[in-house]
């Protein structure tokens, strides 16, 4: 806590980037869980896409949803920004079946490390000026496609025709030019087809050195295996 008259150190935020299915979900629940849940924020890409309301529900599945474009990176930016300095923020809630933000938001408290997550948060330059450690998750293709596949027809109501046409169509070609080429800005790239131990060690350790260079040290915990 700093003392009366100091000012407060800004929160760490880390950057998770990597294509659909490429594992940033798993990757965020592991560095909260070895840090402890109650030491970290979590910002969700998928939260933030643009509010699709207004036009007919044949326009709105015909939108990309994989360009820079499609997410609301004034308002993550905001959010980020909030928490990074202690601010409180309410997340939208996103309906992938209608492509429109419920009227639910959820309330995100700030902790010592803030986790922003997504396809495109490190291609967005505004998201990347934020964060101070920032992670790609690198693997392959067909391993991707096949996570996506089974994702969007299982939680999202989506037909395996419509996954497939979307995948050929913005999927693939938008990874290409802007989810892979977002790499370069990334400090460490992980390989990750499956479980990475060696990679999971390296990052949590990186975490952990940053935390305690902003003076908010997180709890030794048994390395991931």
């Amino acid at each position: 806590m700093p003392g009366r008259g100091e000012p407060r150190r800004a929160n760490l935020v880390i950057g998770i980037a990597g294509g659909s299915g490429s594992g940033k979900t798993t990757v965020a629940q592991l560095i909260a869980r070895e840090l402890g849940q109650r030491r970290v924020a979590m910002l969700v890409q998928d939260n933030y896409y643009r509010d699709l309301a207004s036009l007919p529900p044949a326009q709105r599945r015909s939108r990309n949803f994989d360009h820079p474009d499609s997410i609301d990176v004034e308002l993550m930016a905001a959010h980020v920004r909030a928490l990074k300095h202690g601010e409180p923020i309410r997340t939208p809630i996103y309906d992938f079946t209608t492509h429109t933000r419920t009227r639910r938001t959820v309330p995100v408290r700030p902790r010592p490390a803030v986790l922003v997550e997504g396809i495109l948060v490190l291609a967005c330059a505004e998201l990347r000026e934020l964060m101070d450690v920032k992670l790609y998750i690198d693997t392959d293709d067909d391993v991707r496609f096949i996570r996506r596949l089974k994702r969007d027809t299982l939680e999202r109501g989506r037909t395996v025709e419509s996954v497939i046409d979307q995948y050929l169509e913005t999927v693939r070609p938008m990874h290409h030019e802007f989810v892979e080429k977002s790499k370069r800005w990334a400090d460490l790239v992980l390989p990750w087809r499956d479980f990475n131990p060696a990679a999971a060690r390296m990052m949590v350790q990186m975490v952990r050195g940053y935390l305690r260079r902003i003076g908010r040290p997180a709890p030794e915990r048994r390395p991931p295996r």
